[in-house]
C-alpha cells in the first residue's frame, strides 16, 4: 500500500488496534493533516460478530478478516505497521511494538488505544487447553476442526458411551456469542449432515448451552425467555445455573445452584463466557493514575481520554464508563469520537467534552430465520428480527467482494442445507497446542518466532490465546 511521507511539521497520530475502533478512528482521519501509524498484532480487520459463522462453516475467514492494508491503500496519510504493542510510555509519548524478534518505537502527538479484549476464564486459564475461546480466527479454525472432526472420530468409533462423548457439544455462556454458536451446531447436525454418514446418526448430536445466570440473553428481558424458548424447540438443553469448575479432554464439571457438582463427558467444549481488556489498560492505569476494574477495563473521562493526558484516547472494549457494553457500535462510535476530537484540537477548535453512545440496538441470531433484536423500546423476535440482523451485519462488514459473497454463502446455508467451508485439518485442531508445547523457546506473541535467547518470560500470563 501507499504509505505517505512522514513530515516533521504533521502531527503523529498512532493508533493501537485494527478492531473496530482503531479502523473506524483511521478511517475518520483520512482527510486530516496529520501522519497516522496504525499498528496491529494481525494483519487483519476482524469483524469479530461473525466468528461463530467460520467456526460452523458458513463463511471463510477471509470475509469476515480482510486485510487491512487492503482497506486503508487509498489513504496517503496512513502507515500500516504489523507488531504486538508490549509498552505505551506516556511521559516519552511512545508506542513500542515487536514481532518476530523485531522491535520498533513509534512516537505520536495524538494517541488513540482501541487495543479489545481477549477471553477470560475466570482465573481459570488451563481450561482454555481444552475448551477454545471465540475471539480470534484461530479460534474459529480450530474450533471447525473440533466440531467437524468430533463427527468424523464418531463415525469410526464402535463403543456406544464415545459416540456418545463425542456427539456431545458444549457451550459455555448463554450471552449472544453463546447462543448463536449453539444454534449453528445444532442446525449443522440436524440440517447439514444428517444424510453425510452411514454409522452415525448427526441429528442425534447433543448441544448443552450452560451459564452460571438464571436467564439466557440476561440484557434482553423478556426476549431471552423467547430465545430459551426457541433453543429448545431446536434441541438444545439450555442450562442454567450451572457453574463450569473443570474442563478437561473427557469432559467438563459443572457445579448446580444447588452446591451438587456433575460431570457431562463432551469431546468439544467451547468457552464464550467473559472478556478481558487488554493487558495494555492496566499499564496505562498505572502511568496515569486512572482506575482498572477486574476485568482490565481502564476508567477514562467523559471525553474518552486519561486523567493529565488529553492526547490519549481510549476506546471499545478497554474503557469502563458509564457501564458501556462491549459492543461493535460503542468502538466504532468511540473510534470516530476520538478522531473528531484530534482534527479539532489541531484546528483549534474546541473538543466536544463528553462522549455520546448511541445505542443503535443489540439482536443475535437463534436458528434459520429466527432471531431476537432489542432496538430502544422496540423489540423483535422470530423472522422479522432474523432479516433485520442480516441487513445490520452485512451493513458493517468491510468492502463490496466481502458483502457479495457472504450473501451467496448464506444463501448456500440458510436456504439450503449446505456449507460452503467445511475444510478441517489437524493444524486447526492441533495447532495453538503444539505451539505451546515448545514453551518459552517462542514468544508470546501470537505472531510466533523465537525468544531472544535466556529470555523466559511469559509476556501473556497464559497457556492458551
Amino acid at each position: 500500500m501507499t504509505t505517505g511521507q512522514t513530515t516533521a511539521t504533521r502531527p503523529r497520530v498512532v493508533i493501537v488496534g485494527s478492531g473496530f475502533g482503531g479502523l473506524f478512528a483511521a478511517q475518520r482521519l483520512r482527510k486530516a493533516p496529520v501522519d497516522i501509524t496504525l499498528v496491529a498484532k494481525t494483519t487483519h480487520h476482524l469483524f469479530q460478530p461473525l466468528l461463530y459463522q467460520v467456526a460452523t462453516g458458513i463463511l471463510s475467514q477471509g470475509e469476515i478478516a480482510p486485510a487491512t492494508r487492503e482497506i486503508l491503500n487509498s489513504q496517503k496519510n496512513t502507515r500500516v505497521v504489523l507488531g504486538e504493542v508490549t509498552d505505551i510510555d506516556l511521559a516519552a509519548r511512545t508506542v513500542t511494538s515487536t514481532v518476530l524478534g523485531r522491535t520498533a518505537v513509534h512516537p505520536y502527538d495524538e494517541l488513540i488505544v482501541a487495543a479489545g479484549a481477549g477471553q477470560s476464564y475466570f482465573g481459570n486459564d488451563h481450561f482454555a487447553e481444552h475448551a477454545p475461546g471465540m475471539k480470534s480466527i484461530d479460534d474459529a479454525l480450530e474450533l471447525r476442526g473440533r466440531i467437524f472432526g468430533a463427527f468424523e472420530l464418531a463415525e469410526l468409533a464402535t463403543d456406544p458411551a464415545e459416540i456418545d462423548r463425542l456427539l456431545t457439544f458444549v457451550v459455555v455462556g448463554a450471552g449472544p456469542t453463546g447462543v448463536e454458536m449453539a444454534g449453528q451446531i445444532a442446525e449443522l447436525a440436524r440440517r447439514t449432515l444428517h444424510r453425510d454418514f452411514t454409522r452415525i446418526d448427526p441429528s442425534s448430536a447433543r448441544v448443552i448451552l450452560l451459564d452460571a445466570a438464571d436467564q439466557v440473553l440476561p440484557p434482553f428481558g423478556d426476549l431471552g425467555k423467547k430465545a430459551h424458548t426457541r433453543l429448545n424447540e431446536i434441541g438444545i438443553e439450555v442450562q442454567l445455573g450451572a457453574m463450569v469448575t473443570d474442563v478437561d479432554a473427557e469432559g467438563i464439571v459443572v457445579k448446580d445452584a444447588d452446591g451438587q457438582e456433575r460431570r457431562i463427558r463432551a469431546a468439544t467444549k467451547i468457552w464464550a463466557a467473559g472478556v478481558q481488556a487488554s493487558p495494555l489498560g492496566r499499564q496505562l492505569g498505572e502511568q496515569s493514575g486512572a482506575a482498572v476494574d477486574r476485568a482490565g477495563r481502564i476508567t477514562v473521562q467523559s471525553d474518552l481520554t486519561l486523567p493529565g493526558h488529553p492526547e490519549v484516547h481510549v476506546v471499545g472494549d478497554m474503557i469502563s464508563l458509564n457501564r458501556l457494553p462491549g459492543v461493535a457500535q460503542v468502538a466504532i462510535q468511540g473510534g470516530r469520537f476520538a478522531a473528531d476530537a484530534i482534527t479539532a484540537r489541531l484546528a483549534g477548535r474546541p473538543t466536544a467534552p463528553e462522549f455520546h453512545y448511541h445505542d443503535k440496538g443489540s439482536m443475535a441470531t437463534i436458528s434459520r430465520f429466527s432471531a431476537v433484536a432489542q432496538v430502544g423500546k422496540l423489540k423483535l423476535s422470530g423472522f422479522l428480527a432474523w432479516m433485520m440482523w442480516l441487513v445490520v451485519h452485512l451493513a458493517y462488514i468491510v468492502g463490496f467482494r466481502s458483502r457479495v459473497t457472504t450473501v451467496l454463502h448464506w444463501m448456500v446455508s440458510f436456504l439450503g442445507r449446505g456449507r460452503s467451508e467445511r475444510a478441517a485439518t489437524q493444524q486447526q485442531v492441533y495447532g495453538r497446542l503444539a505451539l505451546e508445547e515448545l514453551g518459552p523457546d517462542f514468544e508470546a506473541s501470537k505472531t510466533g518466532g523465537r525468544r531472544r535467547i535466556g529470555d523466559r518470560v511469559d509476556m501473556t500470563g497464559r497457556r492458551s490465546a
